[in-house]
Parts: C-alpha cells; structure tokens; sequence
C-alpha cells in the first residue's frame, strides 16, 4: 500500500512540474508569477496526500477545497464515475449539500466525461446545454462554469469536477491552465483513495465472513452422541467461507436420535443464514415434544414465509430408534439417500419423499416406508456437493461411485469412511475447483 502511494506521488509530481513551465510561460509579470506560485504550492499540497492512507470523502472535501482556493471560485462539485452503472453521481457539492446523480452521458458534466476535454462557460443561461433545474430548487444562480475531467492512471475515468462562479469575473486561459493542473492531481488521488476504501471495505467483509463462518462451524456437532450399537459420524466442507449446508445429530432421549441435514439452494452468507435457521426451528420442535410430520409442516410453513420466491432448502429429518435400528424420516427435496445392506453388500438408492421446504404450504406429507438398518448396515446421508462434483471433462462424481467407495470401506471406521469418499473426491477431480458445499453424515448399526 505503502508503495503504491510512493509511485503515485513521484508520477502525479512528474504531471505537475510540467504544468509548472507551462503556466510560468505565461506569466510575464511579477505579479502573475506570485499568483501561480501559491497556486502551485496548493496544488502541491494536495499532490502531498498521496501517500497517506486518506478515505474518498475525506479526499474529495480536500479536492473541493483546493479547487475553491486555486481558481478563486465559489462552488465546486466532483462527480464521480460509476463503471458498473455508467453514471455520474456526487458525494460532495458545497453549497448544495445533496447527493446527485445521473447518466454518464447526460449535461454539460456528461459530454465532459464522454469528450474528456474540459468545457468553459462563461454565461451559463446563454448555454442551451445548461441545466437551471439545480439552481431554481436551491435559489442560487450559477453564472459561469468551469467543468474538468479527471482521468487517473492506466487513462481511467475518475469522474468529472465542475467549478461554479469566478469571484472576479469568468474563468480564463491561466484558470483553465491550473485547473488541468489540479485535475491531474486530483485524479490520481480520489483514484488511490478509493483503492483505499475498496481495501479497507474488504477487510471489513473479510472479518465478517470469517465471524458468520465460526457462528455456523460453532453449531455444528462437536462430538456425535455414543449409542448403544451404533457408530455416527459427520463431517462438512463449504465452497466459501460460509455454506449453505448444515447437519445436525440431537440425542432425544436414551433410544431416540433425530438427524438433519439441510442444503440451501447457493452457498454463502444468504443460505448459511437459512440452514441455520432450519436447525433452530428442528432442534425447537424436538423441545416441544413435536411429532414427525407436525415438524415438518410448521417448519416448511415458516419457510415459505421467510425465504424469496426463488429459494428453498432441501432437508432430510429423521428419528432413529436405536432399541428397532428403524429411521422414520421425511426427505423433503433431499436425496439420493443410499443405504447398504451388509447381508447383500449392495447399495439401496432412495429418491426424496417430497418437495423441498419453503416452496408450498400445507403439502401433504405421506411418510415412506421406514429405513430398517440391520447389523454392518450404513445410511448414508449427503449432499449434492459431493454427487454432483465435476471433473474436467464435466462428469459428476455421482452416486454410483459413492456406493463403490461405502461397498469398499465398510469395515473401517465411520470417520475414515468419510475420509476415503472426500479423497475419491478428489482424486475424481483432479483439481477441478468445488463449486457447491459438501456434507455427509454416517450411520453404522454395529449389532
């Protein structure tokens, strides 16, 4: 950063001693050569703030204020430009103290920036490209306009600066000449100024992203709940630093244990948000002794409430009973769920049971058939991160290779299990980056 600054100063210092000789040849007489002295040293000073670490208002307000010295003026307005939206807009306008902003390509400050040459109006109501709008709302009368463009490094429109009324008359040849020598400086600070608040505004985001992602790793399980007969194991990696899954393993009582695991369409802060708001409404429902189904409707009602039409989170919920090994569950829009049978050594796919929640409201619910794990038996619950992970040539990982992995890592422990599917994964993809969260969650009945 600190760099940076250095070179924009000697290269803004290399502009300015060129305005230098240039304003100095035409200034004959002792007077005018005092007047651009203090002029320059001015000019000078705000070349100065270029190595320090200064935010764009504080720049612009320095701008405008040596502008209104320099050129004996009464106003100033610096528009910046927006690339994004191809417009002008201000932050700061003495006199006026609003914000204003407008097509690129719009007014005299439009055709300044669109022409890049500065525009000298002495008598702005004999111009037909002068807007009088302004000045009938304020009350104030602009009677000759100077208008600059600043073009930065790499020739990068800054934005366009406009200077209101000369104190002594209208803006000259010698005014136009400092003004060019201003905007110069000027350009290259706000330029520099504004890598300074885009940096700063990174920062800021990068700490609050990292703040969301230890809030979402917090809630996730710790530590899986020890069953008699069953081994659990859950692990998740998101493609930013926040994700849009989650999953959850709750003891209910000495035999009961609910499972979640939920996948926000996206991934980020937005869906992070809501599958985090789904494990609360879960974990609620399981404090209010709420039934299966009624879980199901009153959280997927909410949703349908909360979320934008083009958002939904897929959810698998389920009650293991560890006295049965029986799973009663709902996958609302979640699946394949895969379940193999160590008797047969084959992997069972099962499709989702219904829609995804916060779509509809008061979908019927007609619950599948339990899941019955028999002793060596593993359910295996996982997210679309993993089924629909890309190789180079755009084939998906798929649940086929899943079972292969399952079928021949079944006697390990349920940890390593999920250890050699994330480096299948990997060797799958042989580098091609994630493009969606990964979750999965491991059932084992033991005996």
């Amino acid at each position: 950063m600190i760099c940076r600054g250095v070179v924009y100063y000697v290269l803004s210092l290399i502009v300015l001693f060129r305005f230098v000789g240039m304003c100095f040849l035409e200034a004959p007489q002792e007077q005018s050569l005092q007047l651009d002295n203090r002029s320059l040293l001015r000019i000078l000073n705000v070349t100065r703030q270029l190595g320090a670490p200064i935010d764009l208002e504080a720049m612009l307000n320095q701008v405008v204020e040596a502008t209104l010295e320099v050129l004996e003026a009464d106003r100033a307005t610096v528009f910046l430009y927006e690339p994004a939206t191809n417009e002008l807009y201000s932050k700061v306008a003495t006199g006026a103290g609003r914000i204003i902003r407008f097509p690129a390509d719009q007014g005299i400050a439009g055709e300044c920036a669109q022409s890049r040459k500065m525009i000298n109006v002495p008598d702005c109501y004999a111009d037909a490209r002068f807007n009088a709008e302004i000045d009938k709302q304020t009350g104030y009368k602009t009677r000759c306009l100077l208008t600059i463009p600043l073009v930065g490094m790499d020739d990068q429109l800054v934005g366009v600066m406009q200077v209101l009324n000369k104190h002594d008359g209208v803006f000259e040849q010698h005014d136009e000449n400092l003004a060019t020598a201003l905007a110069a400086q000027a350009a290259v600070a706000l330029q520099r100024a504004k890598l300074y608040d885009d940096f700063l505004v990174k920062q800021k985001l990068e700490r609050d992203l990292s703040l969301a992602r230890d809030i979402q790793q917090n809630i996730i399980p710790k530590s899986m709940p020890e069953l008699n007969g069953f081994e659990l194991a859950g692990w998740s990696r998101p493609a930013e630093q926040t994700g849009g899954d989650i999953y959850d393993v709750l003891a209910i009582d000495d035999h009961r244990v609910l499972l979640l695991l939920c996948d926000a369409t996206g991934h980020g802060v937005g869906p992070a948000l809501s599958v985090t708001q789904v494990r609360a409404m879960f974990r609620m429902a399981v404090r209010l002794n709420a039934a299966l189904d009624d879980m199901v409707d009153q959280v997927n009602d909410q949703l349908v409430d909360d979320l934008a039409d083009n958002r939904f989170v897929t959810v698998f919920v389920g009650l293991l009973d560890t006295h049965t090994g029986e799973v009663m569950y709902h996958a609302c829009g979640q699946g394949p769920l895969l379940h193999y049978h160590a008797q047969s050594e084959e992997v069972e796919v099962l499709s989702a049971s219904t829609v995804p929640m916060g779509i509809l409201t008061g979908v019927p619910l007609d619950p599948p058939s339990p899941i019955r794990l028999a002793p060596g038996d593993i359910l295996a619950l996982i997210s679309d991160g993993v089924f629909e992970y890309l190789n180079h040539g755009n084939e998906q990982f798929g649940d086929v290779r899943v079972g292969e992995v399952i079928q021949a890592n079944q006697n390990l422990p349920m940890t390593e299990l999920i250890g050699k599917l994330d480096s299948a994964v990997e060797q799958f993809s042989a580098g091609y980056p994630q493009q969606d969260d990964m979750t999965v969650t491991l059932v084992k009945r033991l005996y």
